[in-house]
């Protein structure tokens, strides 16, 4: 399937290096990014399905680091069906888990440890819902693992590991484990600030500083935030990604990221929402933080998009996040809600305005277009232009 997206007022990239394009037209072509800036009228006129963007903004497709992935596109924390599907409204169109967690009667032996890991992996292998790339199946480090253990399901395909719901007798002991995880090549993190759920211990600033996850999972509260003093030794004293969720603390969200920007560390700094948890489901969680860090913390509304894609995406070594040529096709379009005060999608998110979503685009396929159900509408009009495909890719109706 080929599709273009055109008429784009403006396109942020992802990489917070350089966050924007120049441009108005992105061509799509089996699940990548074929172009990026301008194409000639004849290949747009190739395309399947092009959409015109009617003058809105667009960037990559978000991407919620920190999702509780169970099974199917169900939470049992929340009894809730759909959940996903539903964030794909909000813009995110890659999860990633934050470990299974939450799946009932959660084992704590090795090889249950294991088989949950690689069961939920396995589950999302192609499970796309409503569209959206999920990557599921985070182990739990747990003291009965080995280094073996680790190889052997990271050779099965599981490539995330978590620290933090593990019944160790201290969070120091956790170095050894994220150690071996490294070893067999996976994306480890690890639970930062006070006890989330009964079994979960708080977790420093000491702690991570002595066993150094790759990334330290709401660093910001969840919901608890750890003592202010530790976040600029962690900053400083480590290379640890610093991912904030929106189901945490937004008073040290504020100070990471401006800690994170004195530093020069800018880079590592990612967004995500921890949820579903005892905070229930949030959809826009992913266009509430970057609202909040603009409109609050002073982040360049372009930077706290790149926070929430590109950066995310380099962190978890993903192909996604960013809009480029042989990147995935991925891309949301944004605009200045309807009835609001501003614009464009970027001022809207500087004034602090949720952005309205008005196309999403995963895999180079339209999943709706015109009007997201869990935004405002937008300003201007997104509308298939031309279609040679028996589809209707119009959003749904509330």
């Amino acid at each position: 399937m080929r599709t273009a997206i055109t008429n784009i007022g403006t396109i942020v990239s992802g990489d917070w290096t350089a966050p924007f394009v120049k441009g108005d037209t992105i061509v799509m072509a089996d699940g990548r990014i074929e172009s990026v800036g301008t194409a000639s009228s004849a290949v747009v006129e190739s395309c399947d399905v092009v959409i015109d963007a009617g003058g809105t903004t667009a960037t990559p497709g978000f991407i919620d680091s920190h999702v509780h992935i169970t099974f199917g596109d169900y939470t049992p924390r929340q009894k809730t069906v759909g959940y996903l599907e539903s964030y794909v409204h909000g813009g995110v169109t890659t999860a990633i888990s934050a470990s299974e967690v939450h799946v009932p009667g959660r084992p704590s032996d090795a090889e249950g440890v294991k088989a949950l890991a690689l069961a939920a992996q396995r589950c999302f292998a192609s499970y796309r819902p409503g569209g959206m790339t999920v990557h599921a199946g985070s182990i739990l480090l747990e003291p009965c693992l080995t280094g073996q253990d680790l190889t052997e399901v990271a050779r099965k395909g599981v490539w995330l590991a978590k620290a933090g719901f593990g019944a160790v007798k201290t969070a120091y002991d956790y170095a050894p484990l994220i150690a071996a995880a490294k070893t067999a090549g996976m994306v480890t993190t690890m639970h930062t600030g006070g006890s989330s759920i009964p079994g979960s211990g708080a977790i420093t600033g000491d702690h991570l500083l002595a066993v150094l996850p790759d990334v330290s999972f709401h660093i910001n509260g969840g919901p608890t935030a750890m003592p202010d003093r530790d976040f600029e030794r962690v900053i400083k004293e480590t290379d640890i990604a610093l991912q904030v969720c929106t189901a945490g603390n937004l008073r040290t969200t504020l100070l990471c990221a401006k800690l994170a920007r004195e530093h020069g560390a800018w880079g590592r700094f990612i967004i995500a929402t921890d949820t579903p948890t005892g905070s229930g489901i949030m959809p826009l969680g992913m266009l509430y933080t970057m609202a909040h860090l603009a409109s609050l913390g002073g982040i360049a509304p372009e930077q706290a998009v790149c926070a929430a894609t590109g950066s995310n995406a380099r962190v978890y070594r993903l192909n996604a996040g960013i809009i480029a040529p042989g990147k995935d096709a991925d891309v949301v379009l944004i605009d200045a809600p309807d009835g609001g005060t501003q614009t464009t999608a970027l001022a809207a998110i500087r004034h602090g305005d949720i952005a309205a979503i008005g196309a999403v685009v995963s895999g180079g396929i339209p999943r709706f277009v015109g009007r997201s159900r869990n935004t405002p509408a937008t300003t201007a009009k997104v509308r298939v232009a031309t279609c040679s495909l028996p589809q209707d890719f119009s959003g749904a109706g509330h």
